[in-house]
C-alpha cells in the first residue's frame, strides 16, 4: 500500500499549519477551528484557564495575566487564537464558536461546562501580534503604546496616530464623528476611514470640517492642526487605564475585555524597560479593573525564565502572570498524529502485521548510543501506527531543532516570524514519501528541505555548493548531501545525541530492512569525502556540520604546523599528569621514585636510579627492536604502546590550540572570533579522546623490564604499570632484603645507638647489613678515604641496595653503640647518646659534615691511668670503665669545670675580688685539656701529660673557692659601705675612733696577699663601729637644719602684712619649707645637708625681697620720667659678714653687733649701698 492512500485525510490538503492571529478571513478561521485538535495536554489547559477565568465573575481578582509558553510551532498562537474566537463566542459558518468545541470535548463534560459558562458573559478580545503591531524603534513605553494602538484601533478610531484618535474619541463623545466624516468625505472625496493615516496631507479638508461640525473658526481649526499641545499626544499608563476602564463600566457588568498578544516574550527579550513597562500596565489594569480586563501573552520561555536574571526587581509580575500555561512537544506530536497521520482501518492492520513481523528489526534499528533516554524508536504496534512512516523520536528532535536554530541565529526572518510550524514540517516531509510502500521510513535528514528556504543564506551556501560537487560529480554524491543536511539539523544538539557514525546510521534509515552493516559503510565512505573537502569537521568520533567561514579555519588548522616533540610533551602530561599519577612506587614498606619518560622527553626530576618510559608511535622503530628494548630495559620498565588514534587527536587538539592563540585576535570579525572559540570546545574533545585511546593502547601494549620482554597480567593500566615496576624494583634492587626490620623514628635511631634496643646475642636483625656497612668502611679506611655519612647515604639508597635513610641512619647508629666506628661533626667527636644524633644521620643539610670511620681504641694503659687520676681530681670513684664511658665522663666534668671558672672569672668585672690571676690560670689549665676534646686518644693523652698541674691547682683554688661560697657577701657590703662614706670623712675624721675603723676597712678590702681571707671576719664589728658614729652626727646635723629652717620661716612671718599679696607669698613660703623638712629627714649625708644652708638663705631672702616691693609701693614723679644713674652696690656675704661664735652675756651680744656694725660701715664708703647675700 502506498503511503498516501494509509491516511484518513488526503496528506496533499492544504492546512495552515502556521497559525497567524492576524489571520481573519472567513474560511482560515473556519478550518482553523474544525481541524483543531484538542490534545490531553490540551484539556489540561482549557480545564485550567477557564477554571481560574469563571471564578472571577464571583471573586473579583487583579491577577488578570495568563503566559502561554511554548518553542516554535508549538502550536501557542493556535491556542491562543482558539481561546480568542471562543470567548467572544462568533458566529462561524453560520454556527457560534462553542458549539464547534462540544463535539470535541465530548468526553470532557466538566470542562465543557467551564467552557459554555464563560461564552455567557459578553466579552470582546483585541488579538494581535505584538512583534507587528509595536511600535519601531522600540523605547521604554512601546508596550503601552502598542496598547494604546490598539484598544483606540477596537473602539474604531485610528490608533496608529495618537492625535488623530483623540479627535475621533472628543467627536464620538459630541455625537459629531458620523457627520464628522461626510462632511470630510463630501470635500475630499473619499472616505475618512481609508484617508485618515495621511491627515497630514487632507488640511483644508479637515480644517474645513472640524469648522462645519464644532463650529471653530478657521484660525482655531488650523491651530489645532498644527498644534503640538501635549494634551493630544500625552500617553501614561494611568490615562490609558482611565479610558480603558471607562469604556468596560458602560458594558454590562459581566463584561470582559481581552488584551491577546502574541510573541510578547520575543518582542520583549532582554530589555528591562519593556518588561517593566509591561508589569507596571498589568498591574494598573488589575487593580483598577477588577478582573473585567484581562491581558492573555505568549511566549517562547516561562514567564519565570524571563526575569530569571533580575528576579527581585519584577517579582510584581509574577504575582499578575499566576495563570501560566506551557507546551510541550507531546502536545505538537499528538497534533500531527491526529491531523496528519491518523491511518485508515486497512491501513491500521496492515501496520501493524508489518509491526509484528518487524518487531526485534526495528527494536534494535533505533538503539542510539550516548544520547538522551527519551531519543528511541517504537515502543509497539500502536506506536509504530500512530507515528508512521516517522519514528518518534523525530518529533522530539525536531523540536529542539527549532529551538536550537533560533538560539544560534540560523534562522531567516520567516522561521523567526513563526512562518515555519512542526505540523508543516511534518506534512511536506510525508508528501516526499507518499509514493512509497509500508517498509520505507523517513529519514531524519528529509526534514531539513522544509526548513531549507527558511534558514540563514550562510547555511544554505553550504549544502547548495555540496549539491552542486554532487550534480558535477565532483568527488562528491548525492548520498553525501543528504549526510551533510542531517548533520545540520544534529548540529546543536550535542547534548541530547552525539553525531557518531553509528548514530548517523540510524537517523539515515529510510526502510524497515535497511542493512546497517552497509549503511555503516555507505556513511563512513560519504563522511571521508565531506570531511576530506571540509564540508564538515571531526571532534573524535563526533562529526559536525561547517558553514563556510568554519571551513575557511578548519583549513587553516590543517595547515598549522605542531612540533612532534610537543605533542611528545602533551602525551606525557597526560599519561603522568592523568592516567598513571604515581610520583613513586610503592613496594612492601618502600617508596621507589623512577624517571618519568615519553620517547625522548623527560617530565620532573630525573638521577632516580629507575624509570617507566613509554615508546609512542613517533619514536624511532630502532628503539622498538627486541635487542634495543632489551638492553635498555635494564634500570628501566619500558612500555611500547599500540598504535591508535591517540596520537593523530592529540595533533589536532595541538593545531587547534596553537591557531586560536596565533588567529583569536579583536581585529578579526566577531563571527570568525565566535567559530574560533567553538573549536577550543572541540579540542578538549579531541584531548579527551586521546586520553581515552592513551589508556587503550597501554592496556594493549608491550612491556620489557631488567632486560626482558615481561608478560604482564590482566587489570587496568595503573595495574599493569605496577606489574611492570615491581618486576623492574624486585631485579634491580637485589640487596633489599638485607635489611629485615625497619626502623620507624628518629627517636629510634637514638635509643639503638644509646643500646636501649639491643637484644639477646644472635637474634638482632640486620646484621648482614650492619656488616655490608662495615666492611665499606674497612674498605674506605684501608684505601685512606674520608667517608662522609652522605657517601654512605647515597651508596645504600642506591641501587642494588635501595634502603630507607632512616634504615641507613639505623645501621650506622648499631656501628656506634657496638664501638666499631665513630663520628665526627665539624671535627668533633660525637658520642652515642648526642641527643642530635638521629638528624645527624639523616639531615641533608647536615650529613656531608659528619663523617664516619673505623674506630681506632685508645690502650688500656691509658684507660687506667686517666681512671685514676679522674677519681682524685674529681673526688668520685663511680668512672666509667670503657672507652666511650671514659670520654663522655672526661667531656661532662671538664666542660663543667671550664663553665664554673669562666661564672668566677666573670664575677671579677663586677667587684675588686682577691685572686683574681688564680682563677685565671685555672680556666687556662681546663681549656688546655679541652682543646683535644675533638680526638678521643688526644684528649686522654693530654690530661695523662698534665695531671701534676691539674692537682697542684685544684690546692690553690681551696681559697678562692671558699670566698665565692663564704665571704663574698661580707666582702661587698664592706667595699659599698666605704664608697658611702667617702663623702663624709671629713666630718668622721672628727672622732678618732671612728676614723680609725674606716682607715681599716679600707685597708683589708685593697689587701693583694692570701691574709684577706683571715682578715675578712674583721669587717663586720668595724662596719658597725663607723656607721654608730656616722649615725649620731646625722641626727645632730638634721636637728640643727631644721631649726634653721623654723627660723627662716619665723622671718617670713613677721614680714607679712595683711596684704592678699603678701599672705600668698607666706604661704607659698610655708610650703617650700615644710617640704624642705621632709627632705632633710630623708637624708644621709652630712655634706649634703650642710649644703642645704646656702639653698635655705637664699629662698628666704626671695621670699622677703617679693613681700617688701608689696609693702613699699612706689609714689610717681616728674623725676621717675628721668633715666637714672645705675648705683653702685657693694656685695658682702652673710657667711662672712656672720663668723659662728657663742655668746653667753649681752656684753658678748655688743661686742658681736659692733663688730659687724664696724665692718659694714667700713664697706659703705664709696658706695651707693650693700647688698647682703
Amino acid at each position: 500500500m502506498m503511503i498516501r492512500n494509509m491516511f484518513q485525510e488526503d496528506i496533499n490538503r492544504q492546512i495552515n499549519g502556521v497559525i497567524k492571529v492576524d489571520q481573519s478571513s472567513a474560511d482560515v478561521i473556519e478550518q482553523e477551528v474544525k481541524e483543531y485538535v484538542i490534545t490531553k495536554e490540551l484539556k489540561r489547559h482549557f480545564m485550567q484557564f477557564f477554571d481560574y477565568y469563571d471564578e472571577t465573575f464571583e471573586r473579583p481578582t487583579a491577577d488578570i495575566g495568563v503566559w502561554i509558553s511554548g518553542f516554535f510551532g508549538s502550536g501557542k498562537s493556535h491556542f491562543l487564537k482558539m481561546l480568542s474566537y471562543i470567548l467572544e463566542n462568533r458566529e462561524i459558518g453560520g454556527k457560534k464558536t462553542v458549539e464547534f468545541f462540544r463535539d470535541k470535548f465530548a468526553d470532557d463534560a466538566a470542562t465543557f461546562m467551564l467552557i459554555d459558562k464563560a461564552t455567557k458573559a459578553k466579552t470582546e478580545t483585541i488579538l494581535f501580534n505584538i512583534d507587528i503591531e509595536g511600535p519601531s524603534p522600540k523605547d521604554k513605553t512601546a508596550v503601552l503604546r502598542v496598547f494604546a494602538k490598539m484598544f483606540y484601533n477596537h473602539l474604531g478610531y485610528y490608533g496608529g496616530n495618537l492625535k488623530v484618535a483623540r479627535l475621533e474619541q472628543y467627536l464620538a463623545k459630541q455625537g459629531k464623528l458620523e457627520e464628522f466624516s461626510h462632511i470630510f468625505e463630501e470635500r475630499h472625496g473619499s472616505s475618512w476611514l481609508s484617508s485618515r493615516d495621511g491627515y497630514a496631507f487632507c488640511e483644508d479638508d479637515v480644517i474645513y470640517a472640524l469648522q462645519q461640525v464644532l463650529n471653530m473658526s478657521e484660525t482655531a481649526a488650523r491651530n489645532w492642526f498644527y498644534n503640538e499641545d501635549e494634551s493630544d499626544t500625552e500617553l501614561s499608563i494611568s490615562k490609558l487605564v482611565s479610558e480603558i476602564k471607562e469604556y468596560v463600566c458602560s458594558q454590562p457588568s459581566d463584561f470582559r475585555l481581552l488584551f491577546m498578544i502574541d510573541e510578547v516574550g520575543q518582542y520583549i527579550g532582554s530589555d528591562t524597560d519593556l518588561l517593566l513597562n509591561l508589569q507596571s500596565l498589568v498591574e494598573k489594569l488589575g487593580s483598577e479593573c477588577g478582573g473585567h480586563v484581562w491581558v492573555v501573552c505568549t511566549g517562547q520561555e516561562a514567564i519565570d525564565e524571563i526575569i530569571k536574571v533580575r528576579e527581585n526587581e519584577f517579582s510584581r509580575i509574577q504575582a499578575r502572570f499566576k495563570n501560566r500555561l506551557s507546551l510541550t512537544s507531546s502536545s505538537v506530536a499528538e497534533v500531527v498524529q491526529k491531523r496528519i497521520l491518523k491511518k485508515t482501518p486497512s491501513a491500521t492492520n496492515l501496520l501493524e502485521d508489518v509491526y509484528r513481523q518487524s518487531d526485534s528489526v526495528l527494536r534494535n534499528l533505533f538503539t542510539f548510543n550516548d544520547a538522551m533516554s527519551d531519543i528511541k524508536g517504537y515502543n509497539g504496534p500502536e506506536n509504530f501506527v500512530i507515528n508512521y512512516p516517522f519514528i518518534p523520536y523525530q518529533f522530539i528532535l525536531m523540536q529542539r531543532v527549532f529551538n536550537e536554530i533560533r538560539k544560534h541565529g540560523n534562522a531567516g526572518s520567516h522561521h523567526s516570524d513563526g512562518e515555519r510550524s512542526m505540523l508543516s514540517g511534518f506534512q511536506e516531509t510525508a508528501q516526499k514519501v507518499q509514493l512509497q510502500d509500508e517498509w520505507t521510513l523517513v529519514p531524519f535528514f528529509m526534514f531539513y528541505d522544509t526548513l531549507h528556504s527558511f534558514l540563514d543564506s550562510s547555511i544554505r551556501r553550504v549544502i547548495e555548493r555540496c549539491q552542486q560537487a554532487a550534480d558535477n560529480h565532483d568527488g562528491i554524491e548525492d548520498y553525501d548531501v543528504s549526510v551533510l543536511k542531517l548533520l545540520y539539523l544534529v548540529r546543536y544538539l550535542g547534548n541530547d545525541i552525539k553525531a557518531t557514525p553509528d548514530n548517523i546510521v540510524i537517523l539515515m534509515a529510510d526502510s524497515i530492512n535497511v542493512d546497517k552493516i552497509a549503511t555503516r559503510e555507505k556513511v563512513n565512505q560519504s563522511l571521508g569525502r565531506l570531511l576530506g573537502q571540509n564540508y564538515i569537521g571531526r571532534s573524535g568520533n563526533v562529526y559536525n556540520f561547517l558553514t563556510d567561514e568554519e571551513q575557511d579555519v578548519q583549513i587553516e588548522i590543517k595547515r598549522t604546523a605542531v612540533d612532534t616533540s610537543e605533542i611528545v610533551k602533551r602525551i606525557a602530561e597526560i599519561i603522568y599528569g592523568d592516567i598513571y599519577t604515581s610520583k613513586k612506587f610503592r613496594y612492601k614498606d618502600y617508596d621507589f621514585a623512577f624517571d618519568q619518560m615519553v620517547d625522548g622527553i623527560c617530565i620532573g626530576a630525573t638521577g632516580n636510579g629507575i624509570g617507566l618510559r613509554f615508546l609512542t608511535i613517533a619514536a624511532d622503530d630502532v628503539d622498538k627492536s627486541e635487542l634495543r628494548l632489551q638492553t635498555e630495559s635494564s634500570n628501566q620498565a619500558i612500555v611500547v604502546l599500540e598504535y591508535n588514534q591517540y596520537y593523530s587527536a592529540l595533533e589536532q587538539a595541538m593545531k587547534i590550540r596553537k591557531y586560536t592563540k596565533q588567529r583569536l585576535v579583536p581585529s578579526i570579525p566577531k563571527s570568525v572570533q565566535d567559530i574560533i572559540r567553538s573549536r577550543q570546545d572541540e579540542a578538549s574533545e579531541y584531548e579527551k579522546g586521546a586520553r581515552q585511546n592513551l589508556i587503550t593502547a597501554i592496556e594493549s601494549a608491550k612491556f620489557y623490564a631488567a632486560g626482558e620482554h615481561i608478560p604482564v597480567k590482566t587489570g587496568d593500566v595503573k595495574a599493569k604499570i605496577d606489574q611492570a615496576l615491581e618486576y623492574l624494583v624486585v631485579h634491580v634492587y637485589r640487596k633489599l632484603d638485607l635489611i629485615e626490620e625497619h626502623v620507624s623514628s628518629d627517636a629510634e635511631v637514638c635509643n639503638i645507638a644509646k643500646g636501649l634496643t639491643r637484644r639477646i646475642d644472635g637474634c638482632e636483625p640486620n646484621q648482614s647489613a650492619v656488616a655490608d656497612v662495615a666492611e665499606y668502611l674497612d674498605i674506605q679506611e684501608y684505601k685512606h678515604l674520608p667517608t662522609s655519612m652522605q657517601d654512605i647515604q647515597s651508596r645504600y639508597q642506591a641501587i642494588p641496595y635501595g634502603w630507607k635513610e632512616i634504615d641507613i641512619a639505623g645501621i650506622v647508629a648499631m656501628l656506634l653503640r657496638d664501638q666499631k666506628a665513630t663520628i665526627k661533626y665539624a671535627g668533633t667527636f660525637i658520642s652515642p647518646d648526642e641527643s642530635r644524633l638521629a638528624e645527624l644521620l639523616r639531615k641533608k643539610s647536615e650529613v656531608g659534615k659528619v663523617v664516619i670511620r673505623k674506630r681506632v681504641m685508645i690502650s688500656a694503659q691509658q684507660i687506667r691511668n686517666v681512671r685514676e687520676f679522674l677519681r682524685e681530681y674529681f673526688d668520685c670513684m663511680d668512672v666509667p670503665e670503657d672507652e666511650d664511658g671514659i670520654i663522655k665522663f672526661i667531656k661532662e666534668k671538664f666542660f663543667a669545670q671550664c663553665e664554673h671558672y669562666r661564672q668566677l672569672l666573670a664575677r671579677y668585672d663586677h667587684g675588686n675580688y682577691p685572686n683574681k690571676q688564680k682563677v685565671q690560670h685555672s680556666l687556662e689549665l681546663i681549656e688546655t685539656v679541652l682543646s683535644q676534646a675533638k680526638d678521643n686518644n688526644a684528649l686522654v693523652g693530654k690530661i695523662v701529660e698534665i695531671k701534676t698541674p691539674l692537682l697542684d691547682n685544684k690546692d690553690d683554688m681551696q681559697l678562692v673557692e671558699a670566698f665565692f661560697e663564704q665571704q663574698v657577701t661580707l666582702f661587698d657590703r664592706a667595699t659599698r659601705f666605704e664608697a658611702k662614706m667617702t663623702d663624709d670623712k671629713d666630718y668622721i675624721s672628727k672622732d678618732a675612733e671612728a676614723n680609725t675603723a674606716l682607715n681599716t676597712i679600707r685597708a683589708i678590702i685593697n689587701m693583694k696577699s692570701d691574709d684577706i681571707y683571715r682578715r675578712i671576719p674583721e669587717l663586720n664589728g668595724l662596719i658597725d663601729k663607723v656607721n654608730s658614729v656616722h649615725e649620731q652626727m646625722l641626727l645632730d646635723k638634721k636637728e640643727e637644719l631644721t631649726e634653721y629652717v623654723r627660723q627662716c620661716m619665723e622671718r617670713v612671718h613677721q614680714n607679712a602684712d595683711v596684704s592678699v599679696e603678701t599672705r600668698k607669698i607666706s604661704n607659698e613660703a610655708d610650703k617650700y619649707f615644710d617640704d624642705k623638712k621632709q627632705e632633710i629627714n630623708g637624708m644621709n649625708s652630712l655634706a649634703l645637708l650642710d649644703g642645704m644652708v646656702q639653698r635655705l638663705l637664699n629662698y628666704t631672702d626671695d621670699f622677703l625681697k617679693r613681700m617688701n616691693a608689696f609693702a613699699t609701693p612706689k609714689t610717681s614723679s616728674a623725676s621717675d620720667s628721668e633715666p637714672k644713674k645705675p648705683k653702685a652696690y657693694r656685695q658682702v656675704f652673710r657667711n662672712i659678714l656672720f663668723p659662728a661664735e657663742t655668746l653667753e652675756t649681752r656684753v658678748d651680744i655688743d661686742k658681736y653687733v659692733n663688730k659687724i656694725r664696724a665692718y659694714l660701715e667700713n664697706m659703705m664708703e664709696n658706695s651707693d649701698g650693700i647688698e647682703i647675700k
